[in-house]
């Protein structure tokens, strides 16, 4: 309740766009932007030989402005205008920057936040999570464990069994359809 409260004050404060609480994409396919497609068969352990590392530059030659802003430089979409906020096929979600393993559908579920929340990650290797003291409060901030890519932020107001909800932005993620 707490989180959402803050939320709807950053909306008030017209500073949503640059900090918020994660979301949206607007365009509807469902091919995986990035370097290439994820296999389902796909490890998904994020080892240091496995780790994506690129230049400002080169992640602006595989992402849309909008994935870079937020994949790379922690920016966060309005509320509502993602393309899987409201999505339900069946399948995996990956990170739009390096396809990596993030999410299975079974664990989405519809928090009323207007961003897709998930209640736990695909795996315990899917994503790192890290501190964040930004916008006067402390967040735990969720990147993709294989290039770094900021995805969105976890809270404690999830659903059970984990209690947690993974706010992610639409535009970070890609989708495999199974």
């Amino acid at each position: 309740m707490g989180r959402r409260l803050a939320c709807a004050a950053l909306l008030v404060a017209g500073s949503w766009m640059s900090h918020g609480c994660a979301g949206a994409s607007g365009t509807s396919s469902n091919a995986v932007p990035g370097p290439r497609r994820a296999s389902m068969n796909d490890r998904n352990t994020a080892s240091k030989s496995d780790k994506v590392v690129k230049t400002d530059d080169e992640w602006r030659q595989i992402l849309t402005p909008e994935q870079f802003k937020i994949l790379r430089q922690k920016g966060t979409e309005r509320a509502g205008t993602g393309k899987y906020a409201r999505h339900h096929e069946k399948g995996t979600y990956v990170c739009a920057g390096c396809a990596h393993r993030l999410f299975a559908s079974d664990a989405k579920y519809e928090s009323g936040t207007g961003w897709p929340s998930f209640w736990q990650p695909i795996g315990k290797d899917a994503v790192e999570e890290h501190h964040d003291d930004s916008l006067f409060m402390r967040r735990t901030e969720v990147v993709c464990a294989r290039c770094g890519g900021h995805l969105g932020h976890v809270f404690t107001d999830g659903p059970q069994p984990t209690g947690l909800r993974y706010c992610m932005n639409s535009a970070a993620l890609g989708f495999v359809k199974d």
